[in-house]
């Protein structure tokens, strides 16, 4: 018993402290957005309290900037994608590993080729085919396609694996009951694997959101920005006034964590189911 009980103080110490290191950052990113160049610059207040609490940067930055406009293209470009891509690597995913024809493997290793094909020499060829169909006039719709097209091989690795791991008599079950193969797909299969679906949106949100180099290319005009280019030009433009520079940066990361702890559960779920049948 006192073995069990050391165990789990060092367990926990050990988690905690973990939890501390990767907790820090953002504090100290926090605290550093609300100080005065003088507080940040002082040697002996670096990672302490500000004097006195800078509110009004995040004032500046919410109103007096185009960080709203860009947060919310951020917001557009992230939620299609990961609707899309979750819409259709659940259906592709599920006629891979449930259902019986010939090119299933075939489809498989196409998607999962995706995988191995660098963001850097897709360049040049997507930004040929936006040109020449003229999609990348077209508001959204370009680099929603490109983000698309970069989400879906990941997320049909992950719930192909899911898929795989669900027993069949469930589908068969369905079938006894009248339901056809849609209806088994959506009734039945498709609530099973929302843990999956979520762990592979996590990863369809992190590329989408934090994506520079795509926008860069792609988007010309700055009301279509990101976040990532709009904290960019943010911090050109206001290069000596570091606290508000912290403000923007704070904003642009709340939302990735607001997202993270919506999904943290399922994910959670999701490892822990994969894992147990694994």
């Amino acid at each position: 018993m006192h073995k069990e009980k050391l165990k789990k103080f060092f367990t926990v110490a050990g988690l905690s402290l973990f939890a501390i290191v990767q907790l820090f950052p953002l504090y100290w990113l926090f605290m550093f957005s609300l100080k005065t160049n003088q507080d940040i610059l002082m040697s002996d207040n670096v990672l302490g309290w500000p004097k006195e609490f800078q509110w009004e940067n995040y004032v500046t930055v919410l109103s007096r900037s185009s960080i709203p406009t860009y947060l919310l293209n951020s917001v557009i470009y992230s939620g299609v994608t990961v609707f899309l891509v979750g819409f259709l690597t659940s259906m592709a995913s599920y006629a891979i590993a449930r259902m019986k024809w010939k090119l299933s493997g075939a489809a498989f290793m196409v998607f999962a080729t995706g995988i191995m094909i660098p963001v850097h020499a897709a360049l040049l060829p997507l930004y040929q085919v936006l040109y020449s169909t003229g999609l990348r006039n077209v508001p959204y719709v370009g680099l929603i396609l490109v983000y698309v097209a970069f989400g879906i091989p990941m997320s049909v690795m992950i719930l192909t694996s899911f898929f795989k791991s669900l027993p069949r008599e469930l589908e068969e079950a369905a079938y006894l009951d009248g339901c056809n193969v849609f209806g088994a797909f959506w009734k039945i299969i498709l609530p099973l694997i929302m843990p999956a679906l979520a762990t592979a949106s996590i990863f369809t949100v992190m590329g989408t959101w934090n994506d520079l180099l795509l926008v860069q290319t792609y988007v010309d005009l700055n009301d279509l920005k990101t976040i990532t280019v709009g904290v960019l030009d943010f911090a050109g433009v206001h290069s000596r006034r570091l606290g508000l520079i912290g403000a923007g940066l704070v904003t642009a990361t709340v939302p990735v964590i607001i997202i993270y702890i919506l999904f943290s559960e399922k994910i959670q779920k999701g490892l822990i189911e994969g894992a147990i049948r694994g």
